[in-house]
């Protein structure tokens, strides 16, 4: 899932991104070359047209108020979404591959939804709500939990995994499960995110043959693409944050042990953590309030007794960025991408003009992260996966990461067409978690991210948050090279397990940049007043045209000017 990547200067940076067909099946990717500056073929081929969308953009308040008045119903939200998903990512040239299959109860579970609204009101604010889950989040019923690998197919959990048990008792009608990066973007050092044996190669909407990042790929082009109301990823380093950037919308990690990850598949107990994917910035508060809770089957959230809330709405604020002190910190964040530079540098001047105080607050731990970050991480995957596989029992063939590796290598056509599994094979070499390696690690990750990291940092300039950009506009998809990243802010909120926030900051070319928030443990409550008062003023979020190619008349002023 992490992959070493190389910025312009030459340094080494990292970032993670963190139909049942199965990929041979699937219509075979058209992926363009962009063309060389100064090309003469720089015009885009038309984007295909789509009938009118009659929930496009549809909020979850928008829904629950059109059911209030009998306008909808969750029978005619479902079929509507459900013919969505049909039309623009099963066939055709739009197919984004993003939804990876659909609940076979879900009509069932809208009908009973409608009839219990009749009878006796609704239950909260996600009753009758269509939804999408990532498809490494267990579900007990009609549907398969793969984390997209070919290996896991016809395993079916015993149980739900905590936050869909949460999603059912909301009165949420779960559509069905994303596509992703396979297992999470933790399989080799130069994949394609968004690529699994299972779903093949999910596209972005705002460009088809940009990559929708990872590893929360399907659902963050599913809910751009306006396919479900929301839905909810998984990060462990990124891959909430990282589609939800380059899909223009909202995604939101919570502080580990927030939100539980019983019966999710693992890559680490110490990161891994379910949150929110979102076109606005309330329906994100509304998800995250149904999400959160404590899980005796995940004792990590136990820590979130009196810091979760029932109801994160309530600390939306348009006037919320008046007074804050923002840390910007530029010298780590910023310079690998002028483009990507001027938007956040605009958005910093807007949320002054909304009475901000921005203040330079660079962290200085922020480069001595990786090594010690990766280290963790595959210590803990091999003994997360093992941990999951067990408890599978006889629903699996599967019980050991030295099983999954043979079974990729048995079936090279299929799990192993366009790049490897280096990351499995460094985490079979690991030994247990009692090992002083790992412990000296896990350590050096805790120090430096946080008392050495955001709490001095924020300490020292009494913030309220840090922002930065959350990485450049998505680059194009490459099956044969693999994935090219610039760089990516969402490591130091990632490694001290707290809470972090992107929202749409504009666009470059067509294509979706992120501004990221994020600050100590438990302030979702400030991070989502900033980032809903920063959404309100700048408005950013538009929907994706399906364009074949990122429409490269648009060129960034800032490309116009001499570069120093």
């Amino acid at each position: 899932m992490k992959k070493p990547t190389r910025d312009p200067q030459g340094l080494s940076r990292r970032t993670f991104l963190g139909g049942t067909a199965a990929a041979s099946t699937l219509v075979a990717l058209n992926v363009q070359a962009e063309p060389a500056p100064g090309n003469a073929a720089r015009t885009p081929a038309p984007a295909p047209s789509a009938a009118p969308f009659e929930l496009e953009e549809a909020t979850v308040t928008g829904l629950q108020a059109g059911m209030a008045s009998g306008k909808h119903t969750s029978v005619g939200l479902t079929e509507r979404y459900l013919a969505r998903i049909q039309e623009l990512d099963r066939t055709g040239d739009t197919a984004l591959r993003s939804v990876i299959e659909l609940n076979p109860d879900a009509l069932a579970i809208a009908v009973a939804m409608d009839a219990e609204r009749k009878a006796k009101g609704p239950r909260g604010p996600l009753h009758g709500i269509p939804v999408l889950i990532k498809d490494n989040i267990a579900t007990a019923d009609g549907m398969q939990t793969t984390a997209g690998s070919l290996a896991l197919v016809g395993s079916v959990p015993s149980r739900d995994a905590f936050v869909v048990e949460r999603l059912r008792a909301a009165g949420a009608v779960i559509l069905g499960k994303t596509n992703l990066s396979e297992w999470a973007n933790f399989r080799s050092t130069h994949s394609s995110s968004g690529w699994s044996g299972r779903g093949g190669q999910c596209r972005n909407p705002y460009a088809l043959d940009r990559t929708p990042s990872g590893s929360s790929s399907g659902s963050g082009a599913a809910t751009a693409a306006n396919f479900c109301a929301v839905s909810v990823g998984t990060e462990t380093d990124g891959s909430i944050l990282s589609p939800s950037a380059a899909c223009s919308l909202v995604g939101l990690k919570p502080t580990i042990g927030l939100v539980s990850r019983s019966g999710i598949i693992p890559i680490s107990h110490t990161q891994d953590t379910a949150g929110p994917m979102t076109r606005t910035v309330a329906d994100a508060a509304v998800l995250l309030g149904v999400l959160a809770g404590v899980d005796p089957s995940d004792a990590v959230t136990a820590t979130s007794q009196g810091h979760a809330q029932a109801d994160y709405t309530r600390f939306l604020d348009p006037n919320g960025l008046k007074g804050a002190r923002i840390g910007v910190p530029r010298e780590r964040y910023f310079g690998y991408h002028p483009a990507t530079d001027a938007l956040i540098e605009r958005a910093l001047e807007l949320m002054k003009a909304q009475g901000a105080v921005i203040i330079d607050a660079p962290i200085p731990t922020a480069a001595k992260l990786d090594e010690q970050e990766l280290e963790v991480l595959l210590y803990e995957f091999k003994a997360g996966v093992e941990a999951y596989l067990a408890g599978l029992g006889e629903r699996t063939r599967m019980k050991t990461l030295a099983d999954l590796i043979r079974y990729n290598e048995e079936h090279r056509d299929t799990e192993l067409p366009w790049f490897g599994q280096e990351l499995f094979h460094q985490a079979q070499e690991k030994g247990p978690l009692t090992d002083k390696k790992y412990r000296k690690a896990l350590e050096a990750c805790r120090k430096l991210s946080r008392g050495q990291g955001i709490d001095a940092v924020m300490a020292k300039h009494k913030l309220d948050a840090l922002v930065a950009p959350t990485q450049a506009p998505p680059g194009l998809i490459d099956l044969v090279n693999g994935d090219h990243w610039l760089g990516s802010s969402t490591s130091p909120a990632a490694v001290a397990g707290y809470p972090s926030l992107t929202v749409p900051a504009g666009y470059v070319a067509g294509l979706p940049v992120g501004l990221s928030f994020f600050g100590r443990a438990w302030s979702e409550p400030t991070l989502l007043r900033l980032a809903f008062a920063y959404e309100q003023a700048s408005k950013h979020r538009r929907p994706p045209g399906f364009a074949p190619t990122a429409d490269l008349r648009q060129v960034p002023e800032v490309w116009s000017k001499p570069q120093p």
